[in-house]
């Protein structure tokens, strides 16, 4: 089976040669599978088999699309968002809105004239549409780009204090993610539509879910819409502890929750399968604070043999990835036994690998 062919059918529960992967690595660890493999860290996902291609179009290129060499060198990106390289990630240093008034926040403009420029990384990746699962990254969608522009504590206050400007503001960030996503579904042969919008922490949601709904979800289902107004399957990401709004995204039309943040309260990924796994598919759960990077290869391999089967109890509706980035300290053997369990094996990658270097 082609990539393509495999995700598809996976997410439709039909038989597949093997489950689809799609692994995200920290950093470090790229850099050091880079240099095991001899080839550019930015290869490495090819090279280990992952199925789906796919890039940022809104403001997480800015996060993670671009790359600082140094500790502490920073870039300023279309929204007025600095970011600067802290460990291994840029972090805001600084967010256009933070101390602005309810007049200034609404007359805020988002970076209509950068559509173009925006969606310029996609093009290199529909390259890829005729063997691969073509991917579209929308994220972040609503609240957490008002976050990005206002400040998390102001954004948290606009809530509690200014609820209709802060309701009218997460509105317009909706908007412009519409505004590139269906210019994306216009342009591109994609698979899949990816939205995102962390509003989980690591014991409980940062909004109460009542105020989710209230405030966030009406403005989330106008991205949601772009993608199935395209026939695309949707996807939508939150880390963190989101138990509580599953079932609202199931009615909004998601069709694939990521990343499952297994060591949350309430996302055990076979607990969610059996409650969820007839209306949603799911993406990751592979634990990446307990045994991936702690236990042994054999206690690795059982563990993905168990979350597999669990995963895949219905025929498929499950894609293998990481519950967040696969840590540097995780050993290249847990690595590759997690691989071997998913019936892609080290001479398999280790070929993969030749064939990029030359």
């Amino acid at each position: 089976m082609t990539s393509k062919q495999r995700v598809h059918a996976a997410l439709n529960r039909q038989p597949v040669d093997r489950v689809p992967i799609f692994m995200w690595f920290h950093p470090a660890t790229a850099a050091r599978l880079g240099k095991l493999l001899e080839i550019p860290a930015s290869r490495v996902s090819e090279a280990m088999g992952d199925d789906i291609r796919q890039t940022w179009v809104n403001n997480n290129y800015a996060m993670e699309g671009i790359v600082h060499e140094k500790q502490g060198e920073s870039h300023t990106d279309s929204w007025g968002i600095t970011w600067t390289r802290e460990g291994d990630f840029n972090q805001i240093t600084h967010s256009p809105l933070t101390g602005a008034g309810s007049e200034e926040v609404l007359a805020y403009r988002f970076p209509d004239q950068c559509v173009d420029e925006l969606l310029a990384p996609m093009q290199l990746v529909a390259t890829h549409s005729a063997d691969y699962f073509i991917g579209c990254d929308n994220s972040p969608c609503v609240f957490e780009m008002y976050w990005r522009l206002r400040g998390m504590e102001q954004a948290m206050l606009d809530i509690v204090e200014e609820p209709g400007m802060a309701i009218e503001a997460l509105g317009r960030c909706a908007d412009f993610a519409v505004q590139l996503g269906e210019a994306a579904c216009e342009r591109f042969p994609l698979d899949w539509f990816w939205t995102g919008d962390d509003i989980g922490g690591q014991t409980g949601m940062m909004l109460s879910p009542g105020t989710w709904r209230a405030m966030v979800k009406p403005h989330l289902q106008k991205t949601f819409d772009v993608g199935r107004s395209h026939g695309l399957w949707v996807a939508f990401h939150s880390c963190g502890a989101i138990r509580p709004i599953i079932p609202d995204l199931i009615e909004m039309g998601c069709d694939v929750l990521n990343p499952i943040q297994c060591n949350c309260p309430g996302m055990d990924p076979l607990e969610l399968k059996r409650e969820f796994g007839s209306e949603l598919a799911f993406m990751g759960g592979v634990d990446t604070q307990g045994v991936l990077p702690n236990g042994s290869p054999t206690d690795v391999a059982r563990a993905t043999a168990r979350l597999l089967e669990g995963m895949t109890a219905d025929g498929g509706g499950y894609i293998l990835a990481s519950s967040h980035t696969v840590p540097p300290e995780t050993p290249d053997e847990n690595i590759f036994a997690m691989y071997e369990a998913t019936g892609v094996g080290k001479e398999e990658i280790l070929d993969r690998a030749a064939t990029i270097r030359y």
